[in-house]
């Protein structure tokens, strides 16, 4: 069975990069399964990427030798045993916000006795590179389970979430978790406040020997975030890219756009 290069870098505490794909484009996803990113993460959860869609994104980063995740609509069995089934080589699931959520994420991403995924599927295997038999033997060693910390309660909640068995890595959505810690009156937390957050959080991975990681807005932040010891590196998406690259191009050329261009990922 093909191994998770991504989940071994990890484990060994090394810094492994990719970004996001929001498009729902097999072409733009072949092209960046071969850009040198380590994994790409479909997002099923934010995006008008359907099932199908999904599959096919799975296969063209897996035959292109690049790790395939996927990130579910919410923490469901269905979900998660779905993206499984069809061919990722790991999950990113949103919102876990108690111990409970963590370990249901978990059993839904292992086989018994570990866990309570169902067995079933058909293209799974192929995108492991072994049979049937054998992917059911070994799957729960090379699936990558990563949870998302984006709400405050989570980061109050931090040790028992990230002390739950099977958890690979915590996901940080800075968005959202400056969005839970805003005053009654909608005001934004302070920097001080975002940034003892993001403390704790990566504190308490290392306690838990849980890779930390987070969603940066451009390399330069990507490259200090890892200096920090932050793990599981997401860069923007692809969305984003292609924004910055048509932006660049019509400020360059004094061009007026008509739509709005900014994305936050």
């Amino acid at each position: 069975m093909r191994p998770n290069p991504v989940k071994q870098a990890l484990k060994a505490g090394r810094p492994s990069v990719g970004t996001w794909l929001s498009l729902g484009s097999i072409t733009a996803t072949r092209f960046l399964a071969r850009s040198g990113f380590a994994w790409l993460t479909v997002d099923i959860e934010h995006s008008l990427v359907d099932w199908e869609t999904a599959t096919h994104m799975f296969a063209s980063i897996a035959d292109a030798g690049c790790t395939a995740l996927a990130r579910v609509p919410a923490n469901r069995h269905d979900h998660i045993k779905r993206v499984l089934d069809n061919g990722a080589h790991g999950i990113v699931v949103p919102m876990v916000n108690s111990r409970e959520e963590a370990i249901a994420a978990v059993a839904a991403a292992k086989y018994p006795p570990t866990g309570n995924r169902s067995v079933g599927g058909a293209v799974h295997a192929m995108n492991f590179q072994t049979s049937a038999v054998d992917y059911f033997a070994h799957a729960d060693e090379e699936i990558l389970v990563v949870l998302q910390c984006e709400h405050i309660q989570a980061v109050e909640d931090a040790d028992a979430i990230f002390s739950v068995p099977g958890i690979d890595a915590i996901f940080v959505g800075p968005n959202d978790l400056a969005a839970s810690m805003r005053g009654k009156d909608g005001k934004p937390p302070s920097g001080d406040a975002t940034a003892e957050a993001m403390k704790h959080i990566l504190a308490t991975c290392r306690k838990h020997g849980v890779a930390p990681g987070l969603h940066c807005m451009n390399a330069e932040e990507a490259k200090h975030r890892i200096e920090e010891g932050w793990q599981f590196v997401a860069v923007v998406s692809e969305l984003k890219m292609m924004l910055d690259g048509m932006n660049d191009v019509v400020q360059k050329l004094g061009l007026r756009g008509k739509t709005e261009t900014t994305a936050k990922y």
